[in-house]
């Protein structure tokens, strides 16, 4: 065996030392397998409990391969990450907020994606307060936390500024409808207050 090298016990070659992964246990602290054998081991083992492993793909320098959209894109696509061992988030940018999107409904509200598009399009498309804007915003119940439907914007700020309570809305729709404040003619020159 030459100087800076080590057999690989699996495919009975001399490789360079730094062809093996650290292993602190072992006497030289070296895996007894190559990093090509190990990967190899490894993946046959994944096989027989059923499970798959990722492709290693070649990956060039500045660019890291995304495991959601499977796609290689440049370090610029991704977030810092300083705990990971790259330096880069586990996601590009794209796929990451896509999940953040679906893991934010489901926290929130206890809903999918699909179920709050399943909502708008039985809505038409439209708040159900204004019929006008498209539905953006799914509206709940701050008490029991139910979700209620999806709402425009505008209605959605305009339900929370009310705190979500019906007699204050009952007479913000009296009083957009004139109804509140003007007094009520009941005989020449005698007018009723509204109470």
């Amino acid at each position: 065996m030459v100087e800076g090298t080590k057999r690989c016990s699996r495919c009975k070659q001399d490789k360079p030392r730094g062809e093996f992964a650290s292993n602190r246990s072992a006497a030289d602290g070296l895996q007894a397998y190559c990093r090509e054998c190990w990967a190899e081991y490894y993946k046959a083992r994944q096989e027989v409990k059923g499970r798959t492993v990722r492709v290693k793909v070649d990956v060039p320098s500045g660019h890291k391969r995304c495991p959601q959209c499977e796609e290689i894109k440049p370090h610029s696509e991704w977030e810092p990450n300083k705990t990971t061992s790259d330096g880069w988030s586990s996601y590009c940018r794209s796929c990451r907020a896509k999940r953040n999107r679906a893991s934010y409904f489901m926290r929130k509200y206890g809903i999918t994606e699909a179920e709050r598009d399943e909502m708008i399009a039985a809505q038409g498309g439209v708040c159900v307060i204004c019929r006008d804007a498209p539905a953006e915003h799914v509206d709940h119940d701050h008490q029991t936390g139910k979700v209620r439907g999806v709402l425009c914007f505008s209605c959605n700020a305009a339900l929370g500024q009310f705190k979500d309570r019906p007699d204050v809305m009952r007479r913000a729709a009296a009083y957009v409808e004139g109804n509140l404040w003007n007094p009520t003619l009941v005989a020449q020159g005698v007018y009723r207050q509204p109470s």
